[in-house]
């Protein structure tokens, strides 16, 4: 009995608000506080040019088809091998 009053007493604030009354007001306010925090961030950001911006993209695009087709003839190449060897093995 003691440890139950002792946490509803727990629970209320200087207010004699209980904390589950005051915890829409608080996520609220945090939300708020979380926002202004991203934009003072988003202001420190060094935004890249639009020709460097291109020229990566043109880079990752150029990778990406490099290693696609090597990965394409590759599972080519291990498949014709599998077939005339271990593939045959089963065939009268």
């Amino acid at each position: 009995m003691a440890k139950a009053v002792a946490e509803m007493n727990n629970d209320e604030k200087a207010g004699g608000k209980p904390d589950w009354l005051t915890w829409p007001q608080r996520k609220v306010s945090e939300l708020g506080t979380f926002f202004r925090e991203v934009r003072s961030e988003l202001k420190k950001v060094t935004w890249p040019a639009k020709k460097e911006v291109y020229a990566t993209t043109v880079v990752v695009i150029v990778t990406t088809l490099f290693f696609g087709f090597y990965l394409w003839f590759l599972d080519l190449g291990l498949s014709w091998l599998y077939e005339h060897t271990v593939g045959t093995v089963g065939k009268v």
